[in-house]
């Protein structure tokens, strides 16, 4: 595919990636609160900053836009 996009309009500030986080890799005073969780998605900032937290991904996109900031699933 050579279909060209135009980077030029993505405010970079304004980006968030959501990814998927294991609980496991979480410290133990959050996995203590996530019984039976084996996993969530994190909302992190252009510079790698985990902002929030939450239970599934289609949450994490809601929360980001609700916010005024345009996702990016980061595999």
């Amino acid at each position: 595919m050579d279909t060209k996009f135009d980077f030029g309009g993505i405010d970079a500030e304004r980006t968030v990636y959501i990814r998927q986080v294991e609980t496991s890799s979480l410290p133990q005073e959050l996995r203590q609160q996530l019984d039976g969780i084996d996993s969530m998605y994190a909302v992190h900032d252009i510079d790698g900053e985990r902002l929030a937290l939450v239970k599934d991904r289609q949450l994490a996109f809601v929360l980001a836009r609700q916010n005024e900031l345009t996702p990016v699933s980061v595999h």
